[in-house]
């Protein structure tokens, strides 16, 4: 279902405004549906309408009791003061008060959102950069390797990019490159990633950091590593630089880093890619037990939702492989075909099939 609303609010001046909302929801098979809402200049309807499928095949492949959705608003929110954005929010919110609600459609935040809200669940923040790095230990354990004998490059230090470098160098892993929208930095014997974090907090951007040398950003996803971690656009892998990637490995925390040229450039070099919809799962996991929180009102404390969401992510990932050898298939097929018959199988057993 698509659902497209107009937006009308003052602005701090008293001038009018309008914009131009969405939300689609893809599927409710194995239960309510769950999606972000983005706030950004080119929020495409083609855009949130793949990514609300994609919602829905992740959280099939997390084994969480969600479908997919996915909303947005075509606006900047760097022009838009507080005041603004809470007046937007609320006029999205009553125009699709209809669609959504705790047993049907959940929300959460993605681009250009935050968290602000009551009743969040400890561990909700860090989600996603630790479910990425629970699912690397859990790939790497196939191989008979460990975080801290490898080198690891990081493309984009937001939250996802930033608690994950935060989590591999407490792990004694060695991140030799990061770079964001401010700069590249590297480092062969290891960045200390605490320091640049701080860095990053006083100045704004991660160049002129005193334990680094500059680097061109274009060269992070060709650096010299054993591991690789997209955690910013989608697309960045392409026929142009898969040839001269070389890492061995390649976590997706992004969404869609790796284009289908490059994915079949890099599978015969043999690189092994972890996929999207595994990799990033961590952060709906825990909306999940936010929303679980919620419900029986009994909060976790931050142990309990980080030992359960490494639980979650070990498990699919062993339910992943499985689906690998029994179809013989590399990472993304089998987390493709987990996902969807799961969906599938949810599907006929309420007897919907066409």
């Amino acid at each position: 279902m698509f659902d497209q609303v107009e937006c009308t609010i003052p602005k701090d001046d008293g001038t009018l405004v309008s914009y131009v909302g969405f939300r689609v929801q893809h599927d409710n098979a194995r239960g309510p549906m769950k999606g972000g809402i983005r706030y950004h200049p080119e929020v495409d309807p083609d855009e949130v309408n793949a990514l609300a499928q994609l919602m829905t095949w992740k959280t099939a492949v997390a084994d969480i009791p969600y479908g997919g959705a996915k909303g947005g608003i075509g606006c900047n929110p760097k022009d838009l003061s507080v005041s603004e954005l809470e007046r937007l929010t609320r006029v999205f919110t009553q125009k699709i008060h209809d669609l959504i609600g705790v047993n049907t459609d959940v929300p959460a935040p993605d681009m250009g959102t935050n968290a602000q809200d009551l009743g969040g669940s400890l561990g909700r923040e860090p989600a996603t950069g630790r479910g990425v790095v629970y699912a690397t230990e859990a790939l790497l354990a196939e191989y008979g390797k460990h975080i801290k004998d490898l080198t690891f490059a990081i493309q984009g230090f937001g939250n996802v990019g930033a608690w994950a470098g935060k989590l591999i160098h407490e792990r004694g892993g060695k991140v030799v490159a990061v770079s964001d929208i401010t700069g590249a930095v590297k480092n062969p014997n290891g960045l200390d990633i605490p320091a640049l974090l701080s860095h990053k907090e006083k100045t704004g951007k991660l160049i002129d950091f005193a334990g680094a040398d500059v680097m061109n950003s274009d060269e992070l996803l060709t650096h010299e590593c054993d591991v690789l971690i997209p955690c910013a656009l989608g697309g960045v892998l392409n026929r142009e630089n898969a040839d001269n990637v070389k890492a061995k490995f390649i976590i997706e925390a992004a969404n869609h880093p790796t284009d289908p040229d490059a994915d079949e450039i890099l599978s015969k070099k043999g690189v092994v890619i972890l996929p999207d919809i595994y990799a990033n799962a961590g952060g709906v996991t825990v909306s999940y037990f936010e929303w679980v929180q919620n419900i029986q009102g009994f909060m976790w404390d931050e142990e309990k939702v980080n030992r359960e969401l490494k639980k979650y992510m070990t498990r699919a990932f062993h339910n992943l492989k499985g689906m690998c050898h029994s179809h013989n298939c590399n990472l993304r097929m089998g987390a493709f075909t987990l996902g969807v018959n799961r969906v599938a199988r949810a599907t006929q057993l309420r007897g919907w099939e066409a």
